[in-house]
């Protein structure tokens, strides 16, 4: 049972959605960490150092996704896969910031709780959209 988690190529979406948490957690720290380190130790403006980190942290997400999460692939041009890898991460983005906003100036909640809600909210959106528009069987 243990090897089929880890090991098997699965098209299983309960399967793939713990190991899409576990890439998620992985390209999170590889986005915040770089994002501290360009911003406070390399001096980089914290705009740019988000862009960069974002930039990186969506590229092991993806890498990651392709060779160990999601077992078919819908897009033959590698090049547009992962565009379109990207476009549904930057929405993800989009809604990341409407939902903080929203939750910490309208429902009044601590902007960090706001955050809980909304890493939910899009990481369901990321799995989900990833998984229906590139990875799914047919």
């Amino acid at each position: 049972m243990i090897e089929k988690f880890i090991k098997d190529k699965t098209d299983n979406t309960l399967i793939q959605l713990f190991r899409y948490t576990f890439v998620g957690t992985i390209a999170f720290g590889v986005d915040f960490s770089l994002l501290f380190l360009l911003t406070e130790f390399a001096g980089i403006h914290y705009l740019v150092s988000a862009a960069i980190s974002f930039s990186l942290g969506l590229a092991t997400n993806y890498i990651l996704s392709i060779t160990w999460v999601f077992n078919t692939r819908n897009v033959s041009n590698r090049y547009l896969e992962f565009i379109i890898f990207g476009i549904i991460g930057i929405v993800g983005l989009g809604m990341n910031e409407l939902i903080i906003w929203s939750c910490t100036e309208y429902l009044h909640f601590y902007y960090l709780v706001s955050k809980i809600v909304s890493t939910v909210v899009v990481y369901l959106w990321n799995f989900f959209a990833r998984k229906k528009l590139l990875f799914h069987s047919r």
